[in-house]
């Protein structure tokens, strides 16, 4: 199977072909964090100044993203690069194209600066990843705080309305969300006043988002634990801001390393951030060092552990469960995968039976690993970005010829994937479906 990829043509979905037992070597660096870039883009909404944002991640979130805010108005140019300069003159209407929003959870994220500059918004039931268990209940609560009312109707769209501007509230968040965080301090930066944050998500990509407001004239104290304060109504700024590096993909790539036996360098990404990540993969014993950007995997021989648990952070986190599963099939033993964050996310690694692993799936939360167990080509389905990502380890850990599809899933978080495996060493096709 030759490395060379076909020629994409047209909008429809395709199909990667990946040839099995070739290990991954070389060096690759990761761009810029894909949480951290749609908050940073939504919130360039706050400002008719223009901001100008680098090592942002050509994925096709970011996209969408884009083209939503161009779709309001906005002059965003450099689409496709990893610099986008983001005007926000002027706002040409408060309801995000339908289409757009049926694809991107975080298009939620315009709510906010919307709000702000215009006292209302229409939105379309947001897509992505789980749509129907992923609530907008945290940003409901937040928004409603700070004075925001939601219109009854009987249809499915969120319509809010804001007639005397947003409020600076006190408010307790029902679970610590990161959307829903991200959502509140959009508001907060724009309500004129102090704000308070509390069970607030302390995720990298929140305090990026809070040192992005603070860099647009907004003053934030707490960005990084559970209470969050921000002075907000102050006029914000256009600003220039370069994104902290994507520690999943960085650890998605040490995961895809590990299981084909092979050994990988990856730079870009925050050690502090790699931390909960690295932690759990030199617990199942693959051979890695991080040193403050820079993270080297080699050949390894994975073992189990007893348990892996997805955490808020600074815990494991719940992006990385699909692949450290993928890893768990590998090593000697037994481990107990669980995931308590997120319902159903492990059924979509069930079709690793079908390759040979061995598994048992408890219940929507928890799965159980025996390894190491020999993996054989087949047909898979990437339900979304994450499991998607996995499905590709595993593919390039077995024997034969593996198909996952829709490649499109995956790259809505992983920039120039196919460029990368194949500098890697990967032998894969793209096929069109």
């Amino acid at each position: 199977m030759s490395r060379e990829t076909t020629t994409r043509s047209g909008d429809g979905l395709t199909s990667l072909v990946v040839e099995g037992g070739h290990r991954l070597a070389g060096c690759v660096e990761v761009e810029g964090n894909k949480n951290s870039a749609l908050p940073l883009l939504a919130a360039c909404l706050l400002t008719e100044e223009p901001c100008v944002l680098s090592n942002v991640p050509r994925i096709k979130d970011v996209e969408v993203m884009a083209d939503l805010l161009t779709g309001l108005g906005a002059e965003v140019i450099g689409a496709g690069t990893t610099t986008l300069r983001v005007s926000c003159a002027r706002v040409a209407g408060g309801e995000p194209d339908r289409k757009l929003v049926g694809r991107l959870r975080g298009s939620v994220l315009l709510c906010g600066p919307l709000l702000a500059r215009l006292g209302q918004v229409r939105l379309a039931p947001p897509g992505g990843d789980f749509p129907a268990r992923r609530t907008l209940s945290a940003h409901l609560q937040a928004l409603e705080a700070m004075g925001v009312r939601r219109r009854e109707q009987t249809g499915t769209d969120y319509v809010l309305e804001a007639p005397d501007g947003l409020a600076p509230a006190s408010v307790y968040l029902e679970e610590a969300s990161v959307t829903g965080t991200e959502t509140a301090l959009l508001a907060a930066a724009a309500a004129p006043g102090e704000s308070e944050i509390r069970h607030a998500a302390c995720e990298p990509h929140v305090v990026e988002l809070c040192r992005f407001l603070t860099e647009m004239g907004a003053e934030v104290e707490g960005a990084g634990t559970s209470t969050i304060r921000i002075a907000g109504g102050r006029r914000l700024v256009g600003t220039e801001h370069r994104l902290n590096g994507d520690y999943i993909e960085a650890g998605s790539w040490v995961v895809a390393a590990a299981v084909t036996g092979g050994e990988l360098e990856v730079r870009g990404a925050c050690a502090g951030d790699l931390e909960p990540i690295v932690t759990v993969l030199k617990r199942m014993q693959v051979d890695c060092d991080l040193d403050h950007d820079r993270l080297l995997s080699r050949p390894s021989s994975p073992v189990a552990v007893r348990q892996v648990t997805t955490a808020p952070w600074p815990g494991f986190p719940s992006d990385m469960v699909s692949l450290v599963s993928v890893l768990a099939t590998q090593a000697r033993g037994r481990t107990l995968i669980h995931d308590w964050m997120y319902e159903l996310r492990l059924f979509a690694l069930e079709q690793l039976s079908g390759m040979g692993a061995n598994l048992f799936l408890c219940d929507p939360h928890r799965m159980i690993v025996d390894g190491p167990a020999p993996l054989t080509g087949r047909t898979l389905d990437s339900r979304d970005l994450r499991s998607g990502m996995a499905l590709i380890a595993a593919a390039l850990a077995a024997t034969g010829t593996s198909r996952i599809h829709p490649l499109e899933t995956v790259e809505r978080g992983y920039a120039q994937l196919i460029e990368r495996l194949s500098a890697l060493g990967a032998k894969i096709e793209v096929e069109d479906v």
